[in-house]
């Protein structure tokens, strides 16, 4: 039953990711991002929250907050046409939710792991970043810095779980973890520098496929 629950789960999210980033960028059908995208990450929340009683308290309560924040940072940048405040709110929502997965990853931190050479690692790639987008940042320069410290946080934070839990969850959420910053670092580039070809495709699915990855490596872990 659970096998088949999953397989159907993975096909409407499949879909809704296809609706999102190909049907709903087509001529005269961009109304359907208001229903797609929001619903992307809500079948996510739906899921862990029909999956997640194995899970310990401290996991599911900060699990849920990082998708509830995702998904009003989805709502909200829905709207950036309109003001750019909305683009600073989504921002913050989004910058909330890797707080929130920082939580919840580094209840199961290993000690004894040092992360000392992938810090190292991340450093260089976020100062090449940085490098690239500083001229086009302006007003948002500080709130940039910022969320990128903390998506670079929360990279190291699933990194830190490695030989606490088992090898599958592991894997799993610290490459979501590390797809999530591929995607926040397209979105930049393609809002600070210059747009991107397939933009929407890009951006939209190593989006979907970090949050994905993040949720089903953390329903993997032992209680």
């Amino acid at each position: 039953m659970e096998s088949k629950q999953r397989t159907l789960f993975f096909v409407v999210f499949f879909i809704l990711v296809f609706i999102e980033t190909i049907i709903a960028n087509f001529e005269g059908l961009q109304t359907l991002h208001y229903i797609s995208k929001p619903l992307i990450v809500g079948s996510l929340i739906v899921y862990f929250f029909k999956h997640n009683k194995h899970l310990n308290t401290h996991t599911k309560k900060f699990t849920s907050l990082a998708l509830i924040m995702s998904l009003i940072g989805d709502i909200l940048l829905l709207f950036v046409y309109k003001s750019e405040y909305f683009f600073i709110a989504g921002l913050l929502a989004f910058l909330t939710a890797h707080i929130m997965y920082c939580l919840v990853f580094l209840k199961h931190r290993n000690p004894t792991t040092k992360p000392y050479r992938f810090i190292i690692i991340l450093l260089a790639y976020a100062l090449g970043l940085f490098s690239v987008l500083k001229s086009g940042l302006g007003d948002l320069l500080v709130p940039v810095i910022v969320y990128m410290c903390v998506i670079l946080l929360m990279a190291v934070s699933a990194f830190l779980r490695r030989g606490k839990v088992n090898a599958l969850s592991f894997n799993l959420v610290f490459i979501g973890a590390l797809v999530f910053m591929l995607s926040d670092s397209l979105l930049a580039v393609n809002k600070f520098y210059e747009p991107l070809v397939l933009a929407d495709f890009s951006i939209m699915f190593t989006y979907a496929l970090a949050q994905l990855l993040i949720v089903f490596g953390l329903l993997k872990q032992e209680h």
